[in-house]
């Protein structure tokens, strides 16, 4: 029971963060040119992306405040960073940004890192 909990947790959570990082690129795409004055705050706040970036941060913030109360911290604050890897996958496919070696090389030591302290985690229970 507590595994799916982990699962649609830490899904929830990648996807909260991978909406709100892919909405703020979208929100300064259309906000463009950066001005600091009222125009430019009229252009930021008139496009429906930067609300997706607020619901992507209200939803990672209480899904993580959720997932600390039951997950150990080590393991759950790894998966956290699930999101650079959705996010980079995301940025490829939405924004043409270039996969390279170094980009896949570090995804795999997330992954790594958090299979490792998922299993550490589960031989000390």
């Amino acid at each position: 029971m507590m595994k799916r909990f982990y699962v649609f947790g830490f899904l929830a959570l990648m996807l909260f963060d991978t909406l709100a990082q892919v909405s703020f690129k979208y929100a300064s795409l259309h906000a463009a040119p950066l001005m600091m004055d009222v125009q430019w705050l009229v252009r930021v706040f008139g496009h429906p992306w930067i609300y997706g970036a607020f619901i992507g941060y209200i939803g990672a913030f209480f899904t993580w405040m959720t997932l600390l109360k039951y997950a150990p911290v080590g393991p759950a604050f790894a998966a956290s960073h699930l999101e650079i890897i959705s996010v980079t996958l995301v940025s490829v496919w939405l924004f043409d940004d270039q996969l390279n070696p170094v980009k896949v090389i570090g995804g795999l030591l997330i992954l790594t890192g958090i299979l490792c302290l998922a299993k550490g985690e589960t031989a000390v229970s």
